[in-house]
């Protein structure tokens, strides 16, 4: 279910955090299913279960999940509004990304097809 890279620069908790995302948006986990516990998580992928927690504490804080005490995480309800402070932090981020690849060489029209390219692909995750 899950595949982490030890040798990326990208911390285990924040791939762990970027595959739980794409599940949920991709609606391969519901809305209100049971996420793994920390512990059954850990020994499933060889990692301190710390860094589970985190990622599952760092999921929380954003909403895209919820806890019960006593019964584990839980897939968050799909919230279309009070997500503009995120929408707002994403074009800042992504204005960012945007500005240094176009200064690399990038060009409008690459940017474009990749955009095109990753709307067809959330279009086939739905399917």
């Amino acid at each position: 279910m899950f595949t982490l890279d030890t040798r990326s620069r990208v911390p285990i908790y924040e791939q762990l955090m970027d595959q739980l995302k794409t599940l949920m948006i991709r609606d391969l986990l519901q809305q209100d299913e049971q996420l793994p516990s920390v512990r059954s998580l850990a020994q499933e992928l060889t990692i301190n279960p710390n860094t589970i927690q985190k990622a599952y504490r760092e999921l929380e804080r954003e909403g895209f999940i919820y806890s019960v005490p006593g019964k584990g995480s839980f897939v968050a309800p799909l919230q279309n509004e009070g997500n503009e402070e995120r929408l707002e932090m994403l074009r800042q981020d992504l204005e960012k990304i945007v500005s240094e690849f176009l200064f690399l060489g990038g060009s409008k029209d690459d940017l474009i097809h990749l955009i095109q390219k990753i709307e067809v692909a959330e279009r086939e995750g739905d399917k």
